[in-house]
């Protein structure tokens, strides 16, 4: 038997539930959807009233009272109301494209509710819901009950009836949606629940100014919570958090789609700074649409924690905090949120949801970084045809695609031009973690000069006799020596470390590079093991086969063998004594490691004179200095998408000696303050805002030292510029 037919899809009914219960994640986000629909409604306004009321009393045989309580939810608004046939065809048909039509409410504001499914969320607030509207354009008032319970029991959707009158009304246009809760609803809000919606609505809208929303946005929310025991509000204004004003750093700005704009970094840690303009060019497109930024930091030790005090930092109710309030307030209200069209996008900007992963950096980089618990933000994205930032139907954040990831690195990369500057400001201000450089501290530690000098003062002045003081001072030289010798030993550890720890930073190039020949040895044993079982056997015509496989053994064996002295000085455990080397021979060699990365950059090394020039040094220093000098050049040149890039090192010569040393690419280079503050030779300072150790160019600078040169960075327009200069005393 066959049969065939068309056939419609029927919704059940418990379709609509699955909708706002099981699809809305928690009952703040509920509230949140039918507040954003007042929006979209051109309110001026929107009241939001949990009222909590009797709804039986019993007395008892012994006498006592039994009372049951029940939840009112309220939210009433003052906008353009919907007429009968807007209710009927278009509040009544779940997941509608009317706003996506439409896109603009009659005031000029982007719809917020586009999927359509907003308004069903208020089936996870209460039992039922009774709707009254008023249309600003018929002045009929028309009203509709829904029970949901219907929907549990209905087979399918078209199978529940929804009685709706319509009549004429002189009463003012706006929406009234009651939702009526039994006592498992009411368990729902307590003191907690009700602190957490406020923190919700306190972010629910951006608290600045944002470029892509209409001027005529006036939209204030109001808040009532009556017969609680544990609070009861009347009527209470959401205002933005107080900590919003009173940060310690900020930048802000625009970056449009092409990646260019311009940010302004402001700092209230002194009272004397003034902003800085700040041109910005990410050097390719955003991938995320254009993007306003507005991001504010504190500092959080104890004297930043005392300033924020000073600065007006008040509670709810208007009164002055303690350091223990301040401290918690910044705990429950910092994150960097998402909005669109001047609504967030929860849970982006949570303080327990971390998407940049700023801790996860913090902890790479303490001294540099900020943690999430130190910033509030906030990040305003156009729409998702503009942006592709696609906000999920359960409104728990963005869809993760390319999108969203480029909205993180973007976001990171603007973070990152506050951290620089903040971490600057607090190495000169003596507030940040003191970082040593090694090789100065081991000048200022084992120099006996200036005791020496006060000594001798010390016993001209007491008229020691020469025989004395010709002990002291010989007692003092030959601790001196043995200090000395000690330092060097140190030295030579410290430089030991620090090319294993150059090391450490090429580790994917000797993956990358060491891979081949492993994956060939792995994948020919076996093959070659089947060839020779065949020899055995009297297969003499493989032979020639045999031969070839043990040929491209041993070109692989050599490929391993090249690759291991290349980095051998970095890996060695001894340094031994310096040795004469030639400069342009070594350098060449550190690019050597990075052959593979090197295939699509034009390099060279040059010679003002035609004779290479020996230095005096270590291998391992040279190897330190200019692999970390090119890991960063194909980090920046490949991250930034330069077209044509280039490295070049020119090598100035005098007399038979290396005077100094350019090395130049064609990457995106350094900002100028960066230079003139000396911040990038600072262990634990990176421009990098992912796997940034801070370390490469401090080890470079101490390497450099250790052969008699300074490496300083010079400023260019077009890439990054540095210079080894020999020291006078070399």
């Amino acid at each position: 038997m066959s049969d065939s037919g068309v056939f419609k899809i029927r919704p059940a009914g418990r379709h609509i539930l699955t909708i706002g219960r099981d699809l809305i994640q928690d009952p703040y986000a509920a509230v949140v959807e039918l507040v954003k629909n007042a929006y979209d409604a051109d309110a001026n306004e929107v009241t939001i009233s949990f009222i909590k009321y009797v709804t039986s009393k019993k007395t008892l045989p012994d006498g006592r009272e039994e009372v049951h309580y029940g939840i009112k939810i309220i939210i009433e608004d003052d906008g353009h109301g919907m007429t009968r046939s807007v209710v009927t065809d278009k509040w009544m048909v779940p997941s509608t494209d009317d706003k996506q039509i439409r896109k603009m409410s009659p005031k000029g504001r982007i719809m917020q509710g586009r999927k359509g499914i907003g308004r069903y969320a208020s089936a996870i607030l209460g039992n039922d819901l009774l709707l009254k509207t008023i249309s600003a354009e018929d002045h009929n008032r028309t009203e509709l009950l829904v029970n949901w319970s219907d929907f549990e029991t209905a087979p399918y959707l078209s199978d529940v009836d929804i009685l709706i009158e319509t009549s004429e009304t002189s009463e003012n246009a706006g929406t009234t949606l009651l939702m009526t809760g039994d006592e498992i609803f009411l368990q729902e809000w307590n003191d907690i629940q009700f602190k957490q919606l406020k923190k919700e609505l306190k972010k629910l809208m951006t608290p600045v100014k944002d470029t892509k929303v209409s001027q005529d946005s006036s939209f204030d929310i109001y808040l009532t919570i009556e017969g609680f025991d544990s609070v009861n509000l009347e009527n209470e204004k959401i205002e933005p958090f107080p900590l919003f004003n009173l940060y310690d750093y900020r930048i802000s700005g625009k970056i449009n789609e092409a990646g260019n704009g311009l940010l302004v970094y402001e700092m209230q840690k002194a009272r004397n700074s003034l902003p800085i303009n700040l041109e910005f060019n990410y050097g390719k497109p955003t991938n995320c649409g254009s993007v306003d930024f507005d991001i504010r930091v504190f500092d959080r030790e104890k004297e930043a924690i005392d300033d924020l005090i000073k600065r007006g930092l008040k509670d709810d109710s208007g009164n002055y905090v303690g350091k223990l309030e301040a401290r918690r307030l910044l705990n429950e209200n910092n994150g960097i949120g998402v909005y669109r069209n001047g609504f967030r996008i929860r849970p982006l900007g949570d303080p327990d949801f971390d998407w940049l992963e700023l801790n996860k950096d913090r902890v790479q980089n303490p001294s540099k970084k900020i943690g999430s618990d130190q910033v509030i933000g906030i990040v305003s994205v156009e729409n998702e045809e503009k942006s592709g930032l696609i906000e999920k139907s359960a409104r728990d954040g963005l869809k993760e695609n390319v999108s969203y990831e480029a909205l993180k690195e973007l976001t990171k990369e603007i973070i990152s031009k506050l951290e620089e500057r903040r971490f600057i400001y607090r190495s000169k201000a003596g507030i940040s973690r003191k970082t040593l450089k090694v090789e100065k501290e081991f000048e200022r530690l084992f120099s006996f000069d200036n005791l020496k000098k006060n000594v001798q003062s010390s016993l001209i002045r007491g008229k020691v006799d020469k025989t004395t003081s010709s002990e002291i001072m010989g007692a003092i030289d030959a601790q001196e020596k043995e200090q000395n010798a000690a330092a060097e030993a140190l030295r030579e550890t410290v430089a030991i470390y620090q090319g294993q720890a150059t090391l450490g930073k090429i580790v994917n190039v000797i993956i990358h590079e060491g891979r081949k020949p492993l994956d060939f040895f792995k994948n020919q044993i076996p093959i070659f093991k089947k060839y020779y079982e065949q020899y055995e056997k009297g297969n003499v015509e493989v032979s020639s086969t045999l031969y070839d496989k043990v040929l491209k053994f041993a070109d692989n064996s050599q490929i391993l063998t090249n690759l291991f002295k290349k980095i051998d000085p970095l890996a060695a455990g001894k340094r031994g004594k310096k040795k004469s080397e030639f400069i342009k021979k070594e350098i060449e060699s550190d690019f050597s490691v990075f052959e593979s990365e090197l295939k699509n950059i034009e390099w060279s090394v040059k010679i003002s004179e035609n004779k290479d020039i020996p230095v005096e040094c270590w291998k391992q220093d040279v190897y330190s200095v200019f692999t970390n000098l090119i890991e960063n050049s194909i980090f920046w040149m490949t991250k930034k998408d330069i077209q044509q890039k280039k490295i070049s090192v020119d090598i100035h010569t005098v007399n038979d000696t290396v005077d100094y040393i350019d090395y130049r690419d064609t990457g995106p280079g350094i900002e100028k303050h960066l230079i003139e503050s000396g911040a990038i030779f600072e262990p634990e300072f990176s421009t990098k805002t992912e796997g940034g150790t801070g370390l490469g160019l401090s080890i470079a600078g101490e390497a450099a030292r250790r052969f008699g040169y300074d490496l300083k960075a010079l400023y260019s327009e077009s890439g990054a510029y540095f210079r080894l200069e020999r020291l006078e005393d070399n």
